[in-house]
């Protein structure tokens, strides 16, 4: 109902019913629907049509919440208004019928035209039975660009700590969908003081200012802005993130101006922990964290360069190209004077186009040549066709040897072929 009135894509439909699941079981198996018992104890069905799904819950009432997420019992009521009771806030517990017209019973018609996301009823007792409901809120806040009402807010602060109760995947979810948002900027700067919960690490970048002449924002409003202007995906977004997190403990004082040499490595050491914490694929957390720890190092806009840092990062141009994406972001987020570095991100990447529409060597796969071929004019077996294939790819990188399989075996056989 709430995407429907902010005229948002809706991707799915959940109905309330007074009927038992059993009952809306029959009625839609009549109805030609395929029916699977996907949550009988809490009243719900899913039925599904040429590919649509719906789910059809039983109006009820919830009982305590023992573990802070999931309800002990359930009781079946008649009434969509004690149904609607029980959300979480005030834009979720709307209802239509396509007769009676919409049903709000708590005010969520006027929070959607406002933009304020409010909890129903006491907010401490909605986060207290449910303190997923928490994460949720910082992510509508970000998919909606909505406030957060003030006491409910508040509450979100004072029950964060609930969060360590939750399942990681599921606070993981949630944070990739507060990422990915289109107000992520905001939600970030709002809900801060309840994300540290889950991301201690940020907390030392609330509010530590940035004395240098290429910045405008404390460190985690410029954290903000960087996820803000990096492309909204998973791996720009997560990096964007945690980029500078190291950057309050590599801290120091030159006069009144600050540096923070080396801030990429202590970056990567929080943000490694971090990420860890959560459901992420391990070969994810590797990119993440490559690019935490290349956002800072210095590219020349040239094919030798490029081809050299594509090395470094395993031959992977599509990590390459988040790393100009992070780049780009993070002068974005600077003063005037991080213009050069914009120029510099925007050069990058012509480099990078033109180094793979050339079909340019830059991984020992790509070379004309193989350890079988070295061996077989003469370089022993081991460590030294390993030398031998990795001088070649220098050579070829710096532009002294074409990729071409008869200069590369004569440039092999001219080697000193002995592991350094």
């Amino acid at each position: 109902m709430r995407d429907s009135l902010l005229h948002r894509p809706v991707n799915d439909y959940d109905i309330a019913t007074e009927a038992s699941w059993e009952e809306s079981e029959r009625a839609l198996a009549a109805a030609g629907f395929a029916v699977h018992r996907t949550g009988t104890p809490h009243g719900t069905v899913t039925a599904s049509i040429d590919g649509n799904a719906l789910e059809v819950t039983t109006f009820r009432s919830d009982g305590a919440y023992s573990d802070g997420r999931h309800p002990d019992s359930v009781t079946f009521v008649r009434s969509i208004e004690e149904d609607l009771a029980r959300r979480d806030f005030t834009i979720n517990a709307l209802a239509y019928h396509p007769t009676r017209g919409l049903l709000d019973s708590w005010g969520g018609l006027q929070d959607v035209e406002d933009g304020l996301i409010r909890a129903v009823g006491d907010p401490v007792k909605r986060f207290r039975e449910d303190f997923l409901r928490i994460a949720r809120g910082c992510r509508f806040a970000s998919q909606l660009g909505f406030a957060i009402e003030p006491e409910t807010l508040q509450a979100m602060k004072a029950c964060k700590m609930g969060l360590l109760r939750i399942a990681s995947e599921r606070v993981t979810h949630e944070l990739d969908g507060l990422l990915l948002g289109e107000h992520v900027h905001d939600a970030l700067m709002e809900t801060v003081d309840v994300l540290v919960a889950v991301l201690p690490e940020v907390a030392a970048c609330r509010g530590f200012e940035q004395r240098t002449p290429y910045h405008i924002y404390d460190v985690w409003e410029h954290t903000a802005w960087v996820v803000q202007n990096s492309p909204a995906t998973r791996l720009n977004r997560w990096a964007a993130l945690l980029h500078d997190i190291g950057k309050p403990g590599a801290c120091f004082f030159e006069g009144d101006r600050m540096h923070f040499y080396g801030h990429p490595r202590l970056s990567v050491i929080l943000a490694s922990d971090a990420l860890r914490r959560f459901s992420l694929a391990p070969s994810f957390v590797d990119r993440v964290l490559t690019l935490v720890r290349m956002h800072d190092v210095q590219i020349a806009a040239t094919p030798k360069s490029v081809k050299r840092a594509l090395a470094d990062m395993g031959g992977d141009t599509e990590l390459f190209q988040a790393l100009i994406y992070l780049k780009r972001a993070d002068a974005l987020a600077q003063s005037e004077l991080g213009e050069p570095r914009l120029e510099l991100a925007d050069e990058l990447q012509v480099v990078l186009d033109a180094v793979i529409a050339n079909g340019d060597a830059f991984t020992l796969k790509q070379l004309d040549v193989s350890g079988r071929d070295l061996m077989a004019i003469g370089i022993a077996e081991g460590p030294a066709v390993g030398h031998a294939l990795n001088q070649c790819l220098d050579a070829v990188i710096e532009g002294r040897v074409r990729n071409e399989r008869a200069q590369l075996l004569e440039f092999a056989q001219s080697l000193e072929t002995a592991p350094q």
